[in-house]
């Protein structure tokens, strides 16, 4: 959909948080949101600063160097051209006249580095004109981070190739195991590589395989160079992630646990079952929150998770946030749920997905990762990429 056709969806927006206005800056591609919503031609750095300005009520308006005045001729509004700074000025000047809250690609005390993509120079100046200015963040992932219908039914495809790869993994460890054939980490690193080539699938690195204590550092990466050999009695854990090669595909990005063995040692299984009522726990409470109307944080959720492991004794243990985003890149620019390494306090809107993989790390031991994808359809359904879940650690026939 193009920009053209979303200015009274802003317009909506804008009312619904009571602003007056949006201004969307650029400044040598250093706001990469303000390219994508305006639908900038790729590839195309833009020397000079430009502004354009959504108000909530009449029409937008864009002020633009003189030496680039024809790069925003695609938008609708009236054109300002300014090329000394006195007439910058005067431009942002008449950009803003009768604005007194605006929102902008900023957060508070940088609190979602993912969206703080105006400099503090900058928000001083619009500053100095009188207005006060908010942050973008809830309005911004409306135009970015929401899937359309095709992206979603792509993702759940891909959920599904990616759920049969995670069996075939296994499978193929088991199946080293029982002819004494030597198997590492990076071997099944490469197996999950040519499944999704084989499905015409993409991503942006590969997966991940860690073994025992390896489990422990949550982005282990193995490599050819260094890759622990797997062992029966081992415990494994496996995050893996991809999209279809088509233009506008979106990721789904998984993460299970199995054991070489046929009986799973308690010291695994208890564990386990805490990081598995931790996640579930976060789902029932969207669905809850969902269905009775109200609005939800990713903070909040973050909040969820993160008690039910506190509460059993292993807080210290969980040392990431809950989930991220997810998108056409694999970590994407809508609401993350996270409490922890930042307040995500952006609500979790329709048509947007996001993981929940709460963790426990015990280093020089193992590490337990359960991570789902979960999609927030129009109508507030609570929907989880791909035909199953974990509901226990894979036990491995060795």
């Amino acid at each position: 959909m193009s920009f053209t056709l979303n200015v009274g969806e802003i317009q909506q927006k804008l009312k619904e948080y009571n602003l007056d206005g949006w201004l969307i800056y650029n400044f040598r591609n250093n706001n990469q949101f303000a390219s994508k919503i305006l639908g900038m031609q790729l590839g195309k750095l833009s020397s000079r600063r430009y502004f354009y300005y959504v108000p909530v009520t009449g029409s937008p308006k864009k002020l633009v160097h003189s030496i680039e005045q024809y790069d925003l001729d695609h938008l609708p509004g009236e054109k300002i051209i300014y090329n000394t700074w006195k007439s910058l000025h005067e431009g942002v000047q008449s950009l803003l006249f009768g604005a007194k809250t605006i929102c902008m690609e900023y957060s508070p005390n940088n609190d979602i580095p993912y969206l703080s993509k105006v400099d503090a120079g900058t928000l001083e100046f619009i500053r100095s004109f009188g207005v006060d200015v908010v942050s973008s963040g809830d309005i911004v992932q409306f135009f970015e981070a929401r899937w359309t219908d095709e992206q979603y039914h792509d993702a759940q495809d891909t959920a599904n190739i990616l759920l049969r790869i995670i069996h075939k993994a296994f499978a193929f460890i088991g199946d080293n195991l029982k002819k004494n054939t030597a198997v590492t980490e990076y071997d099944v690193q490469q197996l999950i590589m040519k499944e999704f080539e084989a499905h015409d699938l993409t991503t942006y690195a590969p997966a991940n395989c860690s073994v025992n204590g390896n489990g422990a550092n949550p982005h282990y990466d193995p490599s050819a160079e260094q890759s622990s050999v797997i062992k029966q009695g081992d415990y494994i854990l496996i995050d893996w992630w991809a999209k279809k090669k088509k233009t506008g595909a979106v990721y789904a990005d998984f993460t299970w646990v199995g054991y070489a063995g046929e009986k799973v040692p308690k010291k695994y299984q208890d564990v386990f079952d805490i990081v598995k009522g931790s996640r579930d726990a976060a789902v029932e409470y969207l669905k809850i929150e969902f269905a009775a109307g109200r609005k939800v944080r990713g903070c909040d959720v973050d909040d969820v998770t993160r008690k039910h492991i506190v509460d059993r004794g292993y807080g210290q243990y969980f040392v990431h946030r809950t989930g991220h985003n997810i998108g056409e890149e694999v970590h994407g620019n809508g609401a993350h749920i996270d409490n922890f390494e930042t307040m995500d306090v952006r609500e979790i809107i329709p048509e947007t997905c996001f993981s929940i993989e709460p963790g426990i790390y015990l280093p020089g031991e193992f590490g337990i990762r359960l991570e789902i994808d979960v999609y927030i359809s129009k109508n507030r359904e609570v929907i989880l990429l791909g035909d199953e879940f974990q509901k226990e650690i894979v036990t491995i026939d060795c």
